[in-house]
């Protein structure tokens, strides 16, 4: 049997275009004072006019590449017709502002650089943009919710520091960017997103939020659960076994992008 060398390249091609992905690099000179590196997965098959988008963010010294290792982000992408987004936090960014100047501006890098690029670069459907994450991506995703609310039709966290006063790391990393803890530090409470839920009262987003019950952060999704009853936002809460591990989210987060897809048939 001879060998096809030109069906052996079509199916390699055809191969590596079902699990194909972008890899964008974003200068940041002013914002970042660096390049900020990210992980793009669209649908393979391209026959909508606009695509739905799900901004996934990682966890405290991860990476861009973190959330891939823990989910079929590509196979995501393809069942429910999303395009995922995963930039990088830059390990302890928190993706905040920083009071600090000499320090990083994230929270403007997200909406002057990022969002720019894909909006420009893909087939984007402005009115059905998500954002979720884990740990302090998830505190990332609920913190761009209740501040840009017109942004994004709805959010997620999975294990997420929805009450900065609670983080393991509110004396190091948090320290250095909005000022050394303590009960006066207002700043704590002003960034967290847990005080500023009233954003979102009367309004009709998707909003989804998780934590294991053995996560030392389990409280902060019921404080959050609470400002939502109290407030009368609606929002779907899941308690459920589990600790503060990628294990845990692997498996969590595919009921967010279930959920954002559900929204969506509505």
């Amino acid at each position: 049997m001879r060998f096809n060398y030109q069906l052996f390249l079509i199916l390699i091609l055809g191969a590596f275009h079902t699990h194909a992905q972008d890899l964008l690099t974003i200068p940041s000179p002013k914002n970042l004072k660096q390049t900020d590196s990210v992980l793009v997965f669209k649908p393979q098959q391209n026959n909508l006019e606009k695509y739905p988008v799900v901004y996934l963010l990682h966890g405290h010294n991860a990476n861009y590449k973190s959330w891939s290792k823990l989910a079929d982000l590509q196979k995501l992408a393809n069942q429910h017709q999303f395009i995922v987004v995963c930039p990088d936090g830059l390990k302890k960014s928190w993706y905040l502002n920083s009071p600090n100047k000499d320090s990083l501006q994230y929270e403007k890098f997200f909406l002057e650089e990022l969002m720019p690029t894909i909006n420009q670069k893909y087939k984007i459907d402005s009115k059905n943009v998500f954002i979720t994450g884990a740990s302090m991506g998830g505190f990332g995703a609920m913190f761009m919710m209740t501040k840009y609310p017109h942004l994004f039709a709805g959010a997620g966290s999975t294990s997420g520091v929805l009450n900065l006063r609670y983080s393991a790391f509110r004396k190091t990393t948090i320290a250095y960017l909005i000022g050394a803890y303590d009960d006066q530090n207002k700043a704590y409470d002003d960034y967290s997103p847990v005080n500023n839920v009233q954003a979102l009262q009367g309004l009709d987003k998707a909003l989804i939020f998780d934590t294991g019950t053995e996560d030392y952060l389990y409280i902060t999704s019921r404080q959050f659960r609470q400002k939502c009853d109290d407030l009368k936002i609606k929002a779907t809460y899941i308690a459920q076994p589990g600790g503060h591990t990628g294990g845990y989210w692997s498996k969590s987060i595919l009921r967010h992008f279930e959920f954002f897809a559900e929204h969506l048939k509505k």
